[in-house]
């Protein structure tokens, strides 16, 4: 067996840095080796060890996260996991965190249900190991029961008849997918086909994160609300905490916004993204599964993929985590594998 990745939990609040190290302690995989409360605390312990993976709160005493962030990356970078209580108004300083070279964020669990606490669980343990994995040179700044798609959406019986053939793209991404957006996005001209993303994140990080894209691209770019059109010119963001599907009403495409329990260990998740765009969307879709680790989105993309619909995944050289287009891969679900800054292009040819 691979020895247990060792994590550093630096953090002002004692009772947090209990919870996370209680969280952490149910994972065989994972050991926390130290915590600290404040930056310089975390300083005088890296003297004698460096961890594999750091969790880092932002507004601590005597020195803030972000100060600390960048100190790490510019002197000795490792994976760095923000853990946040991302309150809407400390969202862009989460973002900003992500560019300092952070590899995910994620929500502070909060004292209250049993079903809350497991599913921060498996948020935790899945970003520590998904973080574990990351080169260091990819860091320079630029268990429950496991459900499918069917927990949200049933599989469609047979392939939908369509009346329409307006293309919809839909993407998913994980750990390293923030940039990994802003590189596609950034790529897409104003008549480009409508595109609807599910990026693994917490509540509230979303809004920011679409305002972010917006203000890079030539598209508009929004976080995704109830009965917004699909339309071309315009990329909908999930919001974080629910899942988001595409429906059909005649010749419109429309994104739900649907409450329910995580699927492939995520909420939102690509696979009930995916299966929408199969069962309403069909040989209409294009299907593009970016960086990220686990699963989630593989079979979504197989799905998508009977029906005829195109799909992309990106290349094991441009992730920062090939986990999810390996599986998408090996499930034989993907057309096309392409490094990151080839996908708008490719996505743009096939539209038209």
């Amino acid at each position: 067996m691979s020895a247990p990745i060792q994590v550093l939990i630096v953090d002002d609040s004692s009772v947090v840095r209990q919870t996370l190290s209680d969280i952490l302690a149910s994972d065989p995989a994972i050991k926390v080796i130290g915590t600290a409360s404040d930056p310089y605390q975390a300083v005088e312990f890296m003297r004698n060890q460096k961890p594999d993976v750091m969790i880092l709160d932002i507004e601590m005493p005597r020195m803030d996260g972000l100060t600390f962030l960048q100190k790490i990356m510019e002197q000795h970078p490792i994976p760095v996991i923000i853990c946040s209580s991302i309150a809407t108004a400390g969202a862009a300083t989460t973002l900003k965190a992500m560019e300092l070279g952070a590899v995910d964020v994620i929500a502070k669990p909060k004292l209250g249900t049993q079903e809350f606490l497991i599913e921060s669980s498996i948020t935790l343990c899945d970003a520590v190991k998904a973080a574990s994995r990351i080169h260091p040179n990819r860091l320079i700044p630029k268990p429950a029961q496991k459900l499918s798609a069917d927990a949200v959406l049933a599989k469609a019986a047979s392939r939908p008849s369509f009346e329409t053939t307006q293309k919809i793209v839909v993407v998913g991404a994980s750990t390293g997918g923030t940039e990994a957006l802003v590189e596609f996005l950034t790529h897409m001209p104003m008549n480009a086909p409508g595109i609807v993303v599910v990026q693994h994140m917490p509540e509230h990080f979303t809004r920011s994160f679409a305002e972010r894209l917006d203000s890079l691209c030539r598209i508009s770019v929004k976080e995704a609300e109830p009965n917004d059109v699909v339309s071309p010119g315009c990329a909908l963001i999930a919001p974080g905490g629910r899942h988001t599907l595409v429906k059909r009403t005649g010749a419109r495409y429309y994104v739900e916004i649907r409450e329910g329990p995580l699927v492939s260990r995520h909420r939102p998740s690509v696979d009930v993204l995916f299966r929408s765009a199969a069962r309403y969307v069909g040989h209409n879709a294009i299907g593009v599964i970016m960086t990220g680790m686990g699963d989630d989105g593989a079979a979504g993309m197989k799905e998508l993929h009977d029906t005829g619909a195109h799909t992309i995944a990106q290349d094991e050289a441009s992730c920062v985590v090939f986990g999810m287009p390996k599986e998408a891969i090996a499930l034989g679900g993907v057309d096309q594998i392409l490094p990151l800054n080839q996908i708008a292009h490719a996505v743009i040819k096939q539209a038209r």
